[in-house]
């Protein structure tokens, strides 16, 4: 049997496994005992809608079970059950998952570099209290000149990190360089941005969203950069084909199950080897020259910006459904 037959009979997800760590972007345990990722993400959206299903809330309620009789004041309490929700359902995830599981910081510290330092460290230490080493966890935290620090802080004192909401060069190159273990660039919000503000649509490699990922994975490999890259936030299965060979990509649910319903034929299109001959110039980044990078790119500043907005409404949101049940 030729290598084309046997590779037409597997799914095109069995076929991206070959190159690409399949991540579930999910709170939903059962896609991810369906389509058996490597590693899973949360974020506030993803976890306040899981908490919000009849499936779930036995998490939910376990926890004000074991926290309800706290003598801290109602603000810090809701806080403290916050933070053991989000690692309940980092812990039940770990039970389906081999590898790692993301946990998002709040979205409201991402301009306080201390705060996300305090909550990267809280959150390592109630995984370390329920035997759940840190290697296995990342902690999620926004692509801001203040997120980048934390992380730098947080990863030499072996606290691994996600730098989410990343939308731009200057943002991945700033997160290498502070040693971030690793990177979600959001394709399909980029996608979105671009397909609205141009007022067409795109597909296949010219995707703004595809070449924003190529170009930062063809810059690490180049330049040597360990920071793992994981392309996030997908719209079809066309920017996951596209991306095949990044080192992570992070999948939702129903484009997992598209995926696994096409035996259409998947090959490489990133190639670390390709990279390193790659002509590509060096980006020289402090701190003035982040902030004017980003400020000068419309799209990662909006985008940027809006993504934290919105985590930091659901985690509100979550927090008003802990306060109702307390």
């Amino acid at each position: 049997m030729s290598t084309a037959t046997t590779a037409a009979q597997l799914s095109q997800l069995d076929q991206l496994k070959k190159f690409t760590t399949v991540v579930a972007d999910t709170g939903d345990f059962e896609s991810m005992r369906e389509f058996q990722p490597q590693d899973a993400t949360t974020n506030p959206s993803l976890i306040l809608q899981a908490a919000t299903k009849p499936a779930y809330a036995y998490i939910l309620e376990k926890v004000l079970s074991d926290r309800k009789s706290s003598a801290l004041a109602k603000s810090a309490q809701i806080e403290d059950v916050m933070d053991h929700v989000l690692v309940a359902f980092g812990a039940q995830i770990l039970q389906i998952v081999p590898g790692r599981v993301s946990t998002e910081t709040d979205a409201r510290l991402s301009f306080d570099t201390e705060g996300s330092i305090a909550k990267g460290r809280r959150l390592i230490g109630l995984y370390e209290q329920i035997g759940i080493s840190r290697d296995r966890v990342l902690i999620k935290i926004a692509s801001t000149w203040e997120g980048i620090r934390a992380a730098e802080v947080l990863e030499k004192e072996g606290i691994h990190c996600n730098l989410t909401l990343l939308f731009s060069l200057c943002q991945a190159v700033a997160c290498a360089e502070a040693g971030a273990q690793l990177i979600s660039p959001f394709v399909g919000r980029i996608y979105d941005w671009y397909k609205a503000a141009m007022k067409r649509d795109y597909t296949g490699a010219e995707d703004p969203g595809v070449q924003s990922v190529t170009t930062i994975f063809n810059y690490y490999k180049k330049f040597g950069h360990k920071t793992e890259v994981m392309g996030a936030s997908f719209r079809n299965t066309s920017q996951i084909v596209e991306l095949a060979g990044c080192d992570l990509l992070t999948i939702s649910p129903d484009l997992l199950a598209k995926l696994a319903a096409s035996t259409e034929s998947l090959t490489r299109k990133l190639d670390a080897a390709a990279a390193h001959s790659a002509s590509i110039e060096r980006l020289k980044l402090d701190e003035k020259t982040f902030r004017y990078l980003l400020n000068d790119d419309a799209m990662a500043t909006e985008k940027t910006a809006e993504g934290i907005r919105k985590f930091a409404a659901d985690i509100v949101k979550l927090e008003q459904l802990i306060a109702g049940k307390l």
